[in-house]
């Protein structure tokens, strides 16, 4: 399934961007209630440091050779968060729908025959991404999230991501809305220091169980939001194989102290580097890597110097 979205054989490895909101909000300076960045594209002066936070990914890329995939700044942009901002549904669909033709555009300009570009529409988690209060049944994630995977799909997605997934129903109702609309999904998990899912489930509990009951098994599964030594799994286990992309942490701290940090821990790029080419050799499916919190254009750039 990961080499149906990833035809171009001859790229080993996709890049994706770091940690757009910690970038947005430590480096340049921005607020971000409820930590959205998806309310930028509503000014000329958002899209353009959109589009421009985008391009700097977009260089390593072409200039490591390796393809690119444009994840969209929607992580925040589903129902419950938008209302938090004053959106309503009709805002929700319209700024999802325009963040797609951002990265269409985007593709247009800088694709290539040695950098082909993916256009992911991006979903987060409904309740929190460390700590969920409520967990929803299967079925009620997969009626809330239809709403912004229609977007996507009418906007002409390659595939949505699922990113920072705190437990296996609200990715299953994920895949099941994406399976509903035609559209491939990816599920990123999250993981907490001892590499279990924040609500104390294993990951490889978790991977198996969505690739059971949802009505079609994600094209492939991330990790994300966790630094590289939180992942607790060892080289061999035949369940790896659906592990396609990560995009860690640059920082060692848990969840609970990223939370309450005030600094940004940016860690150490030539590590954050080295320590996801090692996973190269643990996961043999792994041909996506960014970052997440605390990681940005350096990080990513380490990545591809490295595993390229």
């Amino acid at each position: 399934m990961l080499a149906n979205l990833m035809e171009n054989t001859k790229v080993p490895l996709y890049l994706t961007d770091g940690g757009l909101e910690t970038t947005l909000v430590f480096l340049d300076g921005y607020e971000l209630p409820e930590f959205a960045a998806f309310p930028l594209l509503e000014t000329p002066e958002g899209r353009a440091r959109l589009n421009a936070y985008y391009e700097q990914y977009i260089t390593i890329a072409r200039q490591t050779g390796a393809g690119f995939i444009l994840e969209t700044p929607t992580w925040r942009a589903s129902s419950k968060w938008a209302r938090l901002l004053g959106y309503c549904d009709t805002d929700v669909f319209r700024l999802n729908m325009l963040s797609v033709e951002m990265m269409h555009a985007l593709r247009d300009s800088h694709q290539s025959a040695a950098t082909p570009m993916l256009v992911s529409g991006c979903i987060g988690p409904q309740d929190d991404g460390y700590e969920p209060q409520h967990r929803m049944s299967v079925s009620e994630a997969e009626q809330y999230h239809t709403h912004q995977v229609m977007a996507f799909k009418e906007a002409g997605v390659d595939m949505v991501t699922a990113i920072t997934m705190t437990y296996p129903d609200e990715a299953i109702g994920i895949a099941n809305a994406g399976a509903a609309a035609g559209v491939p999904v990816v599920i990123s998990f999250t993981v907490e220091t001892d590499g279990r899912l924040p609500v104390e489930v294993d990951l490889k509990e978790a991977i198996e169980r969505v690739d059971q009951e949802a009505r079609k098994p994600p094209a492939y599964y991330m990790i994300n939001c966790a630094h590289p030594d939180h992942f607790n799994f060892a080289k061999g286990q035949p369940w790896l194989e659906r592990i396609g992309g990560v995009r860690a942490n640059a920082s060692r701290m848990s969840h609970a102290e990223l939370d309450e940090s005030e600094e940004l821990d940016d860690g150490n790029p030539q590590e954050f580097g080295e320590l996801n080419h090692e996973l190269q050799d643990i996961l043999p499916g792994l041909r996506v890597i960014g970052g997440c919190c605390g990681t940005d254009h350096r990080h990513v750039g380490a990545v591809a110097h490295k595993c390229m």
